[in-house]
């Protein structure tokens, strides 16, 4: 999750008054320390570095659920937004596309925020109102085959218009997906005629750019129930195929089953699959369930040049992300697996969602309920969304590995270190604890 922070917020001292309100909401010890300013004129270097530290603290706030629901955190985000990129509160037109490539237009205020807009698309498309809970918006680049590379999905304070208007590139669109990941829920989806079609869109999609696996037999049949216009029959046989619903990510490099090795990563049934081509162009899977993972964190590594110093001027090409999570290999092996792509980020916040949904369902809620519901004007969460919490974090059980630090002394989804630095290191790291890990049996072993 990447957004820009005003130049003026060092002179208007908006952002500390916010971190002000929440210390005096929710105690100084829950929050991480806001960063400090200085009292002389910046450099352009330090004003990078202090965005930088700006970033990294609302990152900190917004992963824990009490704060990162604060309006008052969240009004803040929003005018930080607007005031970046001098965006006036207007209406405007905004293009919202399907996983067809249909194009949605909806009049929104470039104010609005994503459920705003959410809220608007499923207007426009007739969508009912207890469905729409089942759907995000999310940013992606669009290639040049017509496929969609996901940046990330568009958080509850972001602005959409700012965010993709911002980037000033016509290879940024905005795309209407489905946001749950057990095909179960496809049966309330497929009741109502406008989120069936939207199943199926999403699904032909899927399977012309090759997310899904098909064989020609089972290609044969699902063309055959498509000439027919048999939308559910076609969603039914799709429900049985590998990858089915998956979110597929651009290929990265893993160090699993050996060290950079080339891999195509998708996120889907309460799994991370890695995906290998060996020699002879065989294809390899290796299947990682969401409920085997003890933790997981994301690490953004800087080069840095033989000085030992990082250049603000860098080019953001050579800032390398990399997830990691520790994997119960078997009943009494724990390893460590890491992905290095820039997708990172988008992959944990998978892995979270995929952890939040299995909580639910256990607890006996639905994701019908997780939709979040206007209440005096002002959006609230639902009951059985309030029940989702984060998950605490873990003590490593590997002395090599990173100590986990308390979550009022480190709250950020991502942590910045150098590499080749000898007074850094990845110590800080923030790693997400897994509830899910906790009912793993013998028997998924």
């Amino acid at each position: 999750m990447h957004f820009s922070i005003p130049e003026t917020e060092s002179r208007s001292g908006d952002s500390g008054g916010s971190a002000y309100v929440l210390r005096k909401e929710y105690g100084a010890n829950v929050l991480p320390a806001f960063p400090p300013k200085k009292l002389f004129s910046l450099t352009p270097a330090e004003v990078e570095q202090r965005r930088e530290q700006l970033e990294k603290y609302m990152q900190a706030v917004r992963q824990d659920p009490l704060l990162g629901s604060s309006e008052t955190f969240n009004s803040f985000l929003r005018r930080a937004q607007q005031e970046t990129q001098q965006v006036p509160t207007e209406e405007v037109s905004l293009e919202v596309l399907l996983s067809n490539g249909q194009k949605v237009l909806v009049n929104v205020l470039t104010s609005d925020q994503t459920e705003d807009v959410l809220e608007a698309v499923a207007a426009k498309l007739d969508l009912p109102d207890d469905l729409i809970g089942y759907f995000s918006l999310f940013l992606v680049r669009e290639k040049e085959d017509g496929s969609f590379s996901f940046v990330r999905k568009l958080q509850e304070f972001e602005l959409p218009y700012v965010s993709v208007t911002s980037l000033r590139s016509h290879e940024y669109k905005i795309v209407l997906r489905k946001s749950y990941w057990d095909s179960a829920y496809d049966d309330d989806v497929m009741e109502n005629r406008v989120g069936l079609n939207l199943l199926y869109a999403q699904t032909v999609s899927d399977i012309e750019h090759g997310w899904i696996l098909v064989t020609k037999e089972q290609h044969r049949q699902l063309k055959s129930l498509q000439e027919k216009v048999s939308k559910k029959e076609f969603l039914r046989l799709a429900q049985t195929l590998r990858h089915y619903g998956y979110l597929r990510f651009d290929a990265c490099v893993a160090d699993f089953p050996e060290k950079d090795c080339p891999v195509v990563v998708s996120a889907g049934n309460s799994e991370l699959s890695l995906q290998l081509r060996l020699p002879g162009q065989q294809l390899r899977e290796g299947s990682f369930r969401v409920t085997r993972m003890r933790c997981w964190r994301v690490t953004s590594s800087v080069p840095l040049p033989s000085g030992g110093t990082s250049s603000p001027s860098r080019g953001r090409g050579e800032v390398r992300l990399e997830l990691a999570f520790e994997y119960l290999m078997s009943k009494d092996r724990l390893q460590w697996v890491t992905i290095t792509s820039p997708q990172a980020i988008m992959m944990s916040i998978c892995l979270q969602s995929m952890v939040d949904e299995l909580m639910v369902k256990k607890s006996g809620g639905s994701i019908r309920k997780m939709l979040r519901r206007r209440v005096g004007g002002t959006l609230r969460r639902s009951e059985s969304q309030q029940a989702v919490k984060s998950p605490p974090l873990l003590e490593s059980p590997d002395a090599s590995r990173e100590s986990m630090v308390k979550l009022s002394s480190k709250l950020s989804a991502v942590s910045l270190r150098g590499i080749g630095s000898p007074s850094t290191d990845a110590s800080a790291s923030a790693v997400h604890g897994n509830f899910a890990f906790e009912g793993i049996g013998d028997e998924d072993l």
